[in-house]
């Protein structure tokens, strides 16, 4: 078999694992979502390094539930420097000055992403949001986050924290795929999986909404003729430093 064939067989069987096993913690973030949205709140997603991938992937795009707004703090994402991210993520304090920046109340839901789940400002998030009463998610590593030990002063790993939980079914360290003769990691799971998760979780959100009898604020693509109006209106609505 070729590589190429064979690390997309380990993607697949990975996404079977989460089909498998995390299906109801998907629809129980989709519950959270579903009832925020009907109390007029917002789903928040936030997540560090390569995991703001995952919070980008749902945010403002084609198919992309309005009710969403990402936390894109340039600082926490990789375009700026190499190792960044890495050594910002690691400082208590930060989170908690962060989301005070955003309106996050009783009302909302987050959704944390980290692979880990160990780090302080991904921890420091769950935490902030459960003091301001919000329903909070973790999309983490199991396997990971059970196999480390926490770098937040609160001893804490998001997923002792969070109202849901949902299993990326990634490896330790992410990186898990070999190929012969060479002995470092490849091929990483995490946000190529956790972006399907997401997805799910909007899809199974306007479900719910749908079978309510209510008709949820859904974008379309900007390359579809026709669509820049309708997806201004939405932008008009639901969009602003502010909110």
């Amino acid at each position: 078999m070729m590589e190429t064939k064979k690390y997309l067989k380990f993607v697949q069987e990975k996404l079977q694992e989460v089909i498998d096993h995390e299906t109801t913690n998907i629809e129980a973030a989709a519950v959270c979502v579903a009832n925020s949205c009907k109390q007029g709140g917002r789903f928040y997603v936030f997540g560090s390094g390569h995991s703001h991938m995952v919070a980008e992937e749902i945010y403002i795009r084609a198919g992309g539930l309005a009710w969403v707004k990402a936390i894109l703090a340039p600082e926490l994402m990789l375009h700026e420097m190499p190792n960044k991210s890495t050594y910002l993520e690691r400082i208590p304090g930060y989170a908690s000055s962060l989301l005070n920046l955003y309106k996050l109340d009783e009302k909302d839901t987050l959704m944390v992403i980290s692979n880990s789940g160990r780090n302080p400002v991904p921890v420091e998030m769950c935490l902030a949001a459960k003091a301001k009463g919000a329903k909070v998610i973790a999309l983490t590593s199991m396997k990971h986050s059970q196999d480390t030990e926490s770098r937040d002063p609160s001893g804490k790993k998001m997923y002792e924290i969070a109202d849901v939980v949902i299993d990326n079914c990634a490896e330790k360290g992410d990186a898990a795929y070999y190929v012969e003769n060479f002995n470092v990691p490849l091929g990483p799971t995490s946000d190529s999986i956790g972006t399907a998760i997401a997805q799910a979780i909007i899809v199974d959100t306007v479900d719910l909404l749908v079978k309510q009898g209510i008709q949820p604020p859904v974008l379309r693509s900007s390359n579809v003729d026709g669509a820049d109006a309708y997806n201004d209106e939405l932008f008009d609505k639901y969009y602003g430093y502010w909110k």
